[in-house]
């Protein structure tokens, strides 16, 4: 196995040991940063003048045409190599002699990794807020076209006061506001560069931290030496964040399981997003919705693994922390599919619009508006609280709905009631009459408000 270490050694590694200790098979999706870290450290090393501007020159174009052959295919990242950083110093060595062994001056494997996982995770923060962007610009588009589609909101799943589709999902969209103003946050917190901390205490070359950080546009080098190459916590909230856009996502799922089955016929899947029943030929099943529900706990998994392997690692770097890494892609990778697939299924979804006003009808959602009627009318809240319950009753026996029940049955129990309450319970009057901020009778300026903030962001 071709390593970077072995000259303190008299006997060869065990070959189990090898394997175990190995971990290019996943390491090497860091290839890019690593390339882009090398990139930077060389340039720093001849400006400093640690490099000749020869040795200089040779290590960049070395690693410029290692990095196009492995984007071509004719450099394959595999074979016997103990981490993606042994297979591009082996590699550059084998390109351009004994210049590739000066790359390493003054830098280790530990701060080597630290700012490679930096650089990746600070990608993907990029590409996760990209995809969180549309979620949201699909999101504001159904709250847009449905502000006249009449709904039940609930609550413990029971039908609770009306709303509309556009304020439900007005609820979904400051959720995934929140995620991407939250990875906004990790990324700047986590824009610090480790390199040049050395394996935990520095160096003694006379490194230029400073100019390192800029070619990899970090904010600034770490403080602390034994901090930038120890500790993974921006992982961990990179990989709390992700485990929170997926409860949001399985949130979402469960209501379009929900919404999907017979019992409510709310929406309908298109077909691209649903699967059939290898012996139902009836089934139209919401696999994809479940699917994101189930990949949820997977993410979780990571988050919690990782606060495990990092909960009681004593300073400075220990291999333990080379586990941070597969959980990590693997939660990413569950993660941004999810949000893209939820974008999709949400984006050729169909409302039954007619069925959700029916709904509501029937679940005597209007019921509070009723009882604000009668309070309205000078009666005490408490009973007119009482009235309304014994005329929800008198509907169930009935079997109508409370926009259904005769005028007499209303004033049977109350001489408060006239004509005009069948306007005061009509959903749309129920709807509009909210107009608190942040109420159903507010979109309008709810959904302004969503697409300036899209327009900040795009």
């Amino acid at each position: 196995m071709a390593q970077l270490w072995g000259g303190r050694f008299t006997k060869q590694t065990d070959e189990l040991v090898n394997e175990f200790n190995a971990s290019l098979k996943f390491d090497r999706r860091l290839f890019e940063q690593d390339i882009r870290g090398s990139l930077a450290h060389a340039a720093m090393l001849t400006a400093q003048g640690i490099l000749s501007e020869e040795e200089g020159a040779l290590i960049r174009d070395g690693l410029t045409r290692i990095r196009t052959a492995a984007e071509s295919g004719d450099l394959k990242i595999e074979g016997d190599y103990e981490d993606i950083h042994s297979f591009v110093e082996a590699n550059l060595i084998g390109l351009i002699g004994d210049a590739g062994k000066k790359l390493h001056t003054g830098r280790s494997r530990n701060d080597q990794v630290a700012v490679d996982m930096r650089l990746y995770i600070r990608d993907e923060i990029d590409e996760t807020k990209k995809l969180i962007a549309s979620l949201l610009g699909t999101v504001c588009r159904i709250m847009e076209e449905n502000t006249d589609t009449y709904m039940a909101g609930f609550t413990h799943l029971q039908k609770a006061q009306p709303v509309t589709l556009a304020h439900h999902f007005g609820a979904y969209f400051e959720m995934f506001r929140r995620d991407y103003e939250r990875l906004v946050s990790i990324r700047d917190r986590m824009n610090v560069c480790p390199l040049g901390s050395g394996a935990l205490a520095g160096t003694t070359y006379p490194l230029d931290r400073e100019m390192t950080a800029s070619l990899l546009d970090f904010d600034r080098p770490c403080e602390n030496s034994m901090d930038g190459v120890s500790d993974r916590d921006y992982v961990i909230e990179y990989l709390d964040a992700l485990s929170i856009i997926m409860m949001h996502l399985s949130r979402l799922s469960e209501e379009i399981i929900i919404w999907n089955s017979n019992e409510y016929r709310f929406v309908e899947l298109d077909d691209t997003y649903a699967t059939g029943s290898s012996i139902m030929p009836q089934k139209k099943n919401p696999d994809i919705a479940e699917l994101i529900r189930g990949k949820t706990g997977r993410v979780y998994g990571a988050l919690t693994s990782m606060l495990v392997t990092m909960k009681a690692l004593p300073l400075a770097y220990d291999k333990d922390m080379q586990e941070d890494k597969e959980m990590t892609f693997d939660a990413i990778d569950t993660t941004k599919g999810c949000i893209t697939l939820m974008t999709g299924m949400l984006g050729s979804m169909t409302f039954n619009k007619e069925r959700m006003e029916r709904s509501a009808q029937q679940g005597f959602s209007n019921a509070t508006d009723a009882a604000d009627y009668l309070v309205r009318k000078g009666v005490p809240f408490r009973d007119a609280h009482g009235m309304i319950g014994r005329l929800v009753l008198r509907c169930i026996s009935l079997g109508v709905s409370m926009d259904e029940l005769p005028l007499a049955e209303y004033r049977a129990e109350s001489e408060s009631f006239d004509e005009d309450i069948y306007q005061a319970i009509s959903l749309k009057s129920c709807v509009s009459k909210r107009l608190t901020k942040g109420a159903p009778g507010g979109m309008p300026a709810e959904i302004a408000g969503a697409k300036a903030f899209l327009s900040g962001i795009s």
